[in-house]
């Protein structure tokens, strides 16, 4: 997640460091492959890009929806669908 660096009135840069480092590092590549071939990923990274997102904040939004997705399939015990005919 993004932290921002502030005091008072001096505000810094944010950058992205907060969390568990192999899981960010294990996530990255998965994130990019994914949004080039998956369409609801791509519409979710386009969507942060073009409201002026820098691009590792998006690409950890999607990150994040892909770890939320994993968290579903294993808690409900399902396999992958695609939803493309």
């Amino acid at each position: 997640a993004p932290i921002t660096r502030q005091s008072g009135n001096w505000q810094g840069k944010s950058f992205i460091r907060g969390g568990r480092a192999f899981l960010r590092q294990a996530l990255y590549m998965p994130a990019l492959v994914a949004v080039r071939h998956n369409p609801d990923l791509m519409a979710t990274y386009k969507r942060l890009i073009e409201n002026g997102k820098p691009f590792k904040v998006a690409i950890v939004a999607v990150m994040r929806k892909l770890i939320i997705t994993a968290n579903a399939l294993l808690r409900d015990d399902r396999k992958w669908q695609d939803n493309r005919a």
